[in-house]
C-alpha cells in the first residue's frame, strides 16, 4: 500500500508547489499594465489570458500520458523549468509580442504543473484528506495570486516599473522547485500504463466526467474573467484610475484565498455537495447585486462575496473527478485540467461584449458560466 500519513517534511514541499501554480493569476493585472502600455483595444488585451489559457487545451491529456512516463514528481519539476524562463523573458525584452510569447511559456508550464501536482497531493495524503488539502493547495495558489497585483502597484509606484514582480516570481520557482527536488516523495504503486489520445478522451463518454470536464471549464472562466474584469468595471463604473481599480483584484485575490481557508476547514467536516451548491447560490446572487449597483463600496462587498464562494469550486470539481476513477487518476487529471482552457474561451467573449456593449456586456459573461455551475452542483452526484 502507499504510504497514507506521509510525513509533514514530504507534504510541505508539494504543497509549495500550489504558490508557483498561483503566478499564473498575474495575467490578470499584467493585462491591464500591457493595455495601458500599448495603448490596446479590450479584445486585443485579452487575447493575453487566452495566450496563457489556451495551451490547457493542448498540452493537459498529452502531460497525464507522460506522467505515465516519467512519474508525477519529475513532471512538476519540468513545469518548474518552463515557468522559471516565462518570467524571464519581459524581463529581457519587452513588447506586445514578447509579452504573448512570456505568458505562452507561462501557460505551458502552468499546464503541466497543475496536471501533475494535483495527482501528486494523492501521493502524500489519503483518500478521506485529499478534497481539503487540495482545497489547502488552493489556498496557497490564493496567496500568490493575491500578492500579484499588490507587488505589480508597489513596482509601478516605487521602483517605476511593474514588471519587477517577474523577477521576485522567478526567485520562488527556482526556490520550489530545489525543495521538491530534494525530497523524497512517496510513489503511488497503482502503476498506470501509458494509453492513447483516444482512451484519454474516451473518459468523456463518461457523463459524470463530462460534466465535471465542463465544471472546470466555467469555474476557471468565472474565476480568469473576475481578475481581468474587476478593474476595468471599477474604472468604467466607479471612475477609478487603473492603480486603484487594480486593488479589487487584490480584494477578489484576498477574499478567494479567505475561502479556500474557510474551505480547508469545512470540507473535512461537511458534505462537499452541499458546500457547492450554497458557494454558487452565494455568487450569482453577489453577481447580480453588482451588476444592479452604483456604489463602489457595494461593488467591491460583492467582488469579496464572489471571491470567497468561488474559491473552493474547483477543488471540490476535481476531487470528485479523481474518486469517480481513481485508477486513471493520471489521464483524469490531464482531462480536468484541460477544462481550465476556460480561461482562454471566457475572456475573449467577455472580451467582444464590453467592447459592444461596456464591461457590465464581459459581467454577464462570467454570470452565465456561474449558472451552469449552479446546474451542474445538484447534477452530479459525489462517490460514496
Amino acid at each position: 500500500m502507499m504510504n497514507q500519513k506521509a510525513p509533514l517534511s514530504k507534504v510541505l514541499p508539494v504543497l509549495f508547489g500550489f504558490f508557483v501554480m498561483g503566478f499564473v493569476d498575474v495575467v490578470g493585472i499584467s493585462t491591464s499594465y500591457v493595455q495601458k502600455d500599448f495603448n490596446l483595444s479590450d479584445s486585443v488585451a485579452n487575447l493575453l489570458p487566452m495566450m496563457v489559457f489556451l495551451w490547457f487545451f493542448v498540452f493537459s491529456v498529452p502531460t497525464g500520458l507522460l506522467m505515465n512516463k516519467i512519474g508525477r514528481k519529475n513532471t512538476v519539476l519540468l513545469s518548474m523549468v518552463i515557468t522559471f524562463i516565462a518570467m524571464l523573458v519581459p524581463l529581457i525584452a519587452y513588447s506586445y509580442a514578447m509579452t504573448l510569447v512570456a505568458f505562452a511559456l507561462l501557460g505551458i508550464g502552468n499546464t503541466i504543473l497543475q496536471v501533475s501536482l494535483n495527482p501528486l497531493v494523492s501521493n502524500v495524503v489519503s483518500k478521506e484528506q485529499l478534497t481539503s488539502r487540495l482545497t489547502l493547495g488552493q489556498f496557497i495558489k490564493a496567496i500568490a495570486s493575491f500578492l500579484g497585483p499588490i507587488i505589480a502597484g508597489f513596482a509601478a509606484a516605487t521602483l517605476g516599473n511593474w514588471k519587477m514582480l517577474f523577477p521576485v516570481f522567478a526567485g520562488f520557482t527556482v526556490l520550489s522547485g530545489l525543495w521538491l527536488l530534494l525530497i523524497p516523495i512517496p510513489v503511488d504503486e497503482r502503476v498506470e500504463q501509458t494509453t492513447s489520445f483516444g482512451d484519454a478522451f474516451g473518459l468523456l463518454k463518461d457523463k459524470a466526467i463530462l460534466l465535471l470536464f465542463l465544471g472546470i471549464l466555467f469555474v476557471v472562466g468565472v474565476d480568469v474573467g473576475m481578475n481581468t474584469a474587476t478593474p476595468k468595471f471599477l474604472m468604467e463604473r466607479a471612475g477609478l484610475p487603473l492603480e486603484q481599480a487594480g486593488l479589487g483584484t487584490s480584494l477578489y485575490f484576498a477574499a478567494r484565498t479567505a475561502g479556500a481557508l474557510t474551505g480547508a476547514i469545512l470540507l473535512a467536516r461537511l458534505s462537499s455537495t452541499g458546500f457547492f451548491r450554497v458557494s454558487m447560490i452565494s455568487a450569482i446572487g453577489a453577481m447580480i447585486l453588482m451588476l444592479f449597483s452604483q456604489s463602489t463600496v457595494v461593488i467591491l462587498i460583492m467582488v469579496a462575496v464572489i471571491g470567497f464562494a468561488i474559491a473552493n469550486i474547483f477543488s471540490i470539481i476535481f476531487s470528485m473527478a479523481l474518486q469517480k476513477m481513481p485508477q486513471r487518476g493520471n489521464e483524469i487529471s490531464g482531462l480536468m485540467i484541460m477544462g481550465v482552457a476556460g480561461g482562454a474561451v471566457l475572456p475573449p467573449l467577455m472580451g467582444l461584449a464590453s467592447d459592444a456593449i461596456g464591461q457590465t456586456g464581459g459581467m454577464l459573461v462570467i454570470l452565465g458560466g456561474m449558472f451552469y455551475l449552479l446546474i451542474a452542483a445538484y447534477v452530479v452526484k459525489p462517490e460514496k
